[in-house]
Order: structure tokens, then sequence, then C-alpha cells
């Protein structure tokens, strides 16, 4: 079989989710037990790949399920303590101090707050987090979700602490290879990799401006009584403002500081400037938008732990500061644990796990119950109960509730992440082909010529789309995105930086990331439906990035040391 055929069989699986989920608007618990299956076929045929690697990388999977689900769990298990204690009474009535208007809301919540919790923990957290907060709030379960998954783009790179640089970027590109060909121009790794982290700043930074336009436009277009873009626009002044108040701290730190903090330092310095505007009605509009009644929204808007007002009737007052404590906290602890070496090493030390899984040398997988956030997200809820003065059975039924909601949603990730791990693991097998993801990244970059960057943050998305990680993307394609602006003549740092920038937009459509959302509010089942909806914004950020691409490659002719030479 030729190596394009090969190329368009991998697309294969991908094309046949997209199908099931967005066209038949399939449930992902019948559409990916099909994908799945697929995949195993294509990996033992095609790419012939051993019957143990295929188990090896499905039993990985499973272990990085448990891993998604444990996140999940301590989300939920927070939300719910919160609302038995009476905290979400306390927080809902803190934001109608700052703004009754759900778009300044959702600017706060969903893209600030959330923009935070990306930067200090990552993997899919912040919509895990921010999405039953929001239904806490009185957002449409939907509407939480989608608005969850757009928080996945501009903070992505720069996320857990800077993991996807740090660990994806350096992991993804052969160090010992360029730092040979650097130091024959009389430069080193460290300024190469300095060149990437700026350049992915300053992309994101410019992409990201619009972003929180884009969220709350959407979220008036779909889910207003009058399904309006112009209720969403209206807010551009202010949600522009918004988009900047954290862009540009958040640019200035990839700059100056380095790969670990910026999505942090954008979302504290964005907080600080906008709560205060908010408050001071600065640059809203004269009328404030709010949802129809929930007796009026439809039934798939609706997840399985709507919060509404009658059930946290009759609960003790707490202090909105008092009712914020658990957030903070949970804050302070994901920055903290993977800031302070000792602490981190003591919270790695608890790890369940396997290495060489099945004799299949790199197939590996454990799992941190303590390091993970879910462990963090756990201890908070406990202290939760300390802090609130909670009785014993108001935690006991937070925990029951809880552990409910993780059914459906084990369910689909279980075929889900052993899919992933099928093609990610593909590049060893019998016939010495590339894995599937390069496979489909040479396809593109072979069909398209010297416009190839234009598209270099669509495969950066695509990776990302299938793997559901920045940092797998990056591990998977830099490499290949580096040769690529070799052989054409161009600078390898920022087209790694457009792969870096196209993966945090592929965060947005990830299936096993809107399955861990959906689960977190539970909406499962509807996957399709809000990959819809996340599909307009990814393609504004992959297009726009590319535009932006191909003005620095081949109008401001910009360069790097292994250019230059």
């Amino acid at each position: 079989m030729s190596q394009t055929l090969l190329s368009i069989l991998a697309f294969v699986p991908l094309v046949l989710a997209g199908v099931l989920l967005i066209g038949f608007r399939w449930p992902a618990k019948y559409a990916m037990p099909v994908v799945f299956v697929l995949t195993a076929l294509i990996g033992l045929g095609a790419w012939d790949m051993t019957l143990n690697r295929v188990l090896a990388s499905s039993l990985q999977g499973l272990v990085l399920t448990a891993a998604i689900l444990w996140i999940v769990f301590g989300a939920i298990l927070l939300l719910n303590t919160l609302k038995h204690s009476g905290g979400i009474s306390s927080i809902r009535r803190g934001f109608a101090n700052i703004s009754p208007d759900r778009r300044v809301q959702a600017l706060i919540v969903a893209w600030l707050f959330g923009c935070f919790i990306e930067g200090a923990s990552g993997f899919g957290t912040p919509a895990a987090v921010v999405a039953p907060l929001m239904v806490a709030l009185g957002f449409p379960a939907m509407a939480a979700v989608v608005l969850g998954m757009l928080v996945q783009s501009t903070p992505v790179s720069f996320g857990a602490v800077g993991t996807p640089m740090v660990v994806g970027v350096t992991g993804g590109l052969d160090q010992t290879g360029l730092g040979a060909q650097l130091a024959a121009v009389g430069s080193n790794w460290d300024v190469f990799f300095h060149l990437i982290v700026s350049r992915v700043a300053i992309i994101h930074a410019l992409c990201g401006i619009l972003m929180p336009l884009i969220m709350i436009s959407i979220m008036t277009r779909f889910f207003g009584k009058n399904q309006s873009w112009r209720e969403g626009l209206v807010m551009a002044p202010f949600a522009i403002f918004t988009g900047l108040a954290f862009v540009i701290p958040y640019a200035a730190a990839g700059v100056f500081l380095g790969p670990e903090f910026p999505s942090m330092i954008g979302a504290l310095v964005g907080l600080s400037i906008v709560i205060p505007a908010a408050k001071a009605r600065f640059l809203l509009p004269k009328t404030t938008w709010d949802f129809a009644p929930a007796s009026e929204w439809p039934a798939e808007w609706m997840g399985r732990i709507e919060m509404k007002l009658d059930d946290m009737a009759g609960k003790k007052a707490i202090s909105v500061p008092m009712a914020w404590a658990p957030y903070v906290l949970l804050a302070v602890l994901l920055v903290l644990s993977r800031n302070i070496p000792p602490l981190k090493a003591w919270l790695l030390s608890l790890s369940f796990g396997a290495k060489d899984i099945l004799g299949e040398t790199g197939v590996s997988a454990s799992l941190e119950l303590l390091y993970l956030p879910g462990g963090l997200l756990c201890v908070v809820a406990l202290m939760t109960f300390f802090l609130h003065r909670m009785r014993a059975s108001e935690l006991v039924a937070a925990v029951s509730e809880s552990s409910k909601t993780l059914l459906g949603a084990g369910f689909v990730l279980i075929f889900t992440i052993p899919m992933v791990r099928i093609l990610i693991n593909s590049g060893v097998n019998g016939s010495d082909l590339v894995s599937m993801p390069v496979a489909m990244a040479r396809l593109v970059a072979d069909s398209v010529g010297s416009v190839y960057p234009f598209f270099a943050p669509a495969v950066g998305a695509l990776g990302a789309f299938i793997a559901g990680s920045n940092t797998v993307s990056n591990l998977m394609l830099a490499q290949f995105q580096f040769n690529t602006a070799q052989l054409l003549g161009i600078s390898g740092a920022l087209m790694v930086a457009l792969q870096s920038v196209g993966a945090a937009a592929g965060n947005m459509i990830a299936i096993h990331n809107v399955v861990a959302a959906s689960a977190t509010v539970g909406l499962l089942g509807r996957e399709g439906i809000t990959l819809r909806k996340t599909m307009l914004p990814t393609l504004y950020y992959i297009v726009l990035a590319g535009i932006i691409g191909m003005i620095g490659f081949y109008l401001l002719g910009i360069s790097d040391p292994l250019t230059k030479s």
C-alpha cells in the first residue's frame, strides 16, 4: 500500500468520529466503541502493529482514563460540597454584586478564572472546574461546557506551569542534533527555545484578544432567549478590554520570564483590572443580559446536576470570601505542588502503574492520586468540610452524588483514550512506518507545498484533537514541523511556535476533553452538539494563527540562528 493511501487510512478513525458525533449526533458512548475497534483493526492490519502492542496501548489508555475520572470526581465533589455547605449561594450573591449580567460573569469565571486554573494545572482541569461552577451560578449545563471548552485555547500552551513547552517542545525536538547545529552558528539551545516561547506568547496574544468576545457571542447566539449574535457583539468594548487585560501581561511574561507563568500572571492581572471595571460599569452596555427562565430551556441544555435556587434553600449563610476560600485554596495548592520540588516529589511518591506494559518498551502509565488535580480537589473538599462547619451527613451526600455522576463518563472514556494511545503508539510496527498522526501530518505537508506554514497550526490542532493534549501533540509533531521548516528554508523556531499554538486551539475540539467536561455537569450523550459549537472558534484560531505565520515568514522575513546561517 502506498504511503499516501496509508496516510488517508490514518485519517479514517477521526473522520468516522466526526461523522458519528457531529453529523449523526450519536452519543459518544455509542460512537467511540466503534471508532476504537476500527482504530485497532487499522493498527493491526495496515500498520502491522502486534496484538500485544495494541493491547498494551489499550491498557495504557485505561490508566489514563482513571486519571481523568479522578480529576472529574474531585471537581464534582468540591462543587457538591459547596452546594451542601451553602457556599454556592454565597458565590452567586457575590457575582450579583459585581454584575448581574451573565456576559460579564462568563468573562470573569469562564475566561479569567479558567485561564488561571489552566496556568496552574492544565490537562483539562479548567473545564472540569469551571463548567460545574457555572452551572451552580445558574448557567445552562450545555452553555457551561461550551464556555469551559473555549478556555482551552490561549492559556493552554503555558498551562500546567508551562508543561506543553517545557515537556512537549523540549521532548519533541532532537535537542542533541539541534544543539550541534546551533553551536556551529554560535548559538545554543536556550536561545532557540526562548525564541519559540516568545513567538508562541505573541501569536497567542494576537489570537486571544478576541476570544472573550467570541465566547460571549456564542453564548448569546446559541443559549440566549433571542438567539442573537448582536447581544454578544454589543459587549465588544468590554470583551476586548478583558482580552487585552489578559493578553498584554501574558505576552510580556512569555517574552521576558519564560514558559512557566504567562497564563497565571495574565489571569491574575486581568482579574485585578476587570472586576473593578465591571463594578464601575466601565465600557458596559446599558442593558443587562440574562438567560431565559430555566423552565423555558430546551431539554438538551440540561444536565443531571442542575442547581436551582430551591436546591440550596435553607442553607446557612456563608460570607462571600469564605465561600470562595476553597477555590483560592485550590489555586494555591496547584501552584505550590507544581513549584516546590520537595512537595512535588512527596505528592508524586504515591503512584500506581506499570512500566513496559505487557513487555512493550515505552508503553507505560502511572496514576499519581495526590499529585493529580483530582487529589488536590478532594483535599480541598475535605478542608471545606471544616472551614464551612458542615455536618457529616452533608459531606456523605456530596460524595454519593459525585460518585453517581462518573458512571457514564467512565464507559465513554474507556474506549476514547485507548483509541488515542493506539494511534500515538503506532510508530512501533512491523512495517517500519511512522505513527498514524505523523503520517497524517506528512500528507498535509506534501499536499500544500510552500504555503504549508498556513496549515501548520491545523496540524498541531489535529494532534491535540487526537490526543486531547497540547503536550502530547508537541511531543508527536514538533520535530516533524521543524524538519518541514528546514526543507522550506524558513524559521524552524516560528514553525514549532505555530505547532504549539495550533495544538492549544485543538483542545477546544478534543473528544475526551468534551466528554470529561460534560461528565462534570451530567451532560453525557450530547458531545456532538458541543463540538458543533466549538468548531467555529477553533477554525478562527488556527486560521488566524496560520495567517500570522505566513506574514511572519514571507512578509516580515522572521528568522532564527539556523535560518540566518
